[in-house]
């Protein structure tokens, strides 16, 4: 199949759905901050999510769960600042949508009011498919999430592979379809196998973003174990591009060997 690169000067929904029907693969990262945005916004990510996986790398929970709906527009209103080019999606973070549909779609409406976010994610398929209606009814884009859904964790026990039974794969592939006639611009899938990833990927016209679900139409990492900040975690689908980690912590040690000694500051780096 021949890829067709289309120049977008702003990535918008429907520019998804045409690299997918162009056979472009989309690139989706993280970010949090202002000064992260803006450099991945530069090197040409065509999506930066606001992820929910805040609550891990930036404030050191040991799960999503934590993180709150007034937290999430802070980290969000930094992104889009930063952002020119790039797609902002945003999570929709745990309690803020799955019992009541009106309460998600106060959730999604302030998250586009107040952060200026292009569009919103939340985890689930057909359980949460009231919120979900709602949501989109509203005009606010959606991007769905199936899989593993880390807000679920407690539920689920473990962060191992999902959907690796029959009666599991046939509710995710369910899930992904509903998501898709319910208007849904995009859908991740989190941990399940490539084989079932694609297939998802091949009956779906909206793209399928993968994390540890194979070669589909897109792929998302978290920008710091992407970038070696992060040093503990090793799954098998993250590649680091670089060992910041190292890199960070030798540099600073520098600093402070410099300032101890009085190397820092010289004569050149005064007033």
């Amino acid at each position: 199949m021949s890829t067709v690169k289309k120049d977008y000067k702003r990535i918008t929904t429907r520019s998804l759905v045409e690299m997918k029907s162009n056979g472009e693969k989309i690139s989706m990262v993280t970010a949090y901050d202002y000064t992260m945005a803006q450099m991945v916004d530069k090197a040409g990510v065509d999506v930066i999510l606001v992820g929910d996986s805040a609550s891990n790398v930036m404030a050191g929970h040991e799960t999503t769960l934590p993180i709150t709906l007034d937290q999430m527009i802070y980290h969000a209103s930094s992104v889009v600042r930063g952002a020119k080019r790039s797609l902002v999606v945003v999570d929709l973070p745990f309690g803020s949508y799955q019992s009541d549909p009106k309460e998600a779609l106060r959730s999604a409406i302030r998250i586009m009011k107040e952060s200026g976010g292009h569009s919103i994610k939340l985890e689930g398929g057909s359980e949460i498919k009231d919120s979900i209606k709602k949501i989109l009814n509203a005009g606010i884009p959606v991007m769905g999430h199936l899989g593993l859904t880390p807000q679920s964790i407690y539920k689920f026990g473990t962060y191992t592979v999902r959907a690796k039974e029959e009666e599991e794969a046939q509710k995710l592939i369910k899930d992904a379809l509903f998501l898709q006639k319910a208007g849904c611009f995009a859908v991740v899938l989190e941990k399940v196998p490539a084989k079932l990833a694609q297939q998802v990927a091949q009956q779906l016209t909206i793209p399928v973003i993968g994390i540890g679900a194979g070669k589909v139409d897109g792929q998302v990492l978290v920008v710091n174990d992407l970038l070696g900040m992060t040093h503990e975690f090793n799954p098998r689908f993250l590649r680091r591009y670089l060992n910041l980690h190292e890199l960070i912590t030798n540099a600073v040690g520098q600093y402070v060997s410099d300032v101890k000694e009085e190397d820092f500051p010289n004569e050149n780096e005064q007033y």
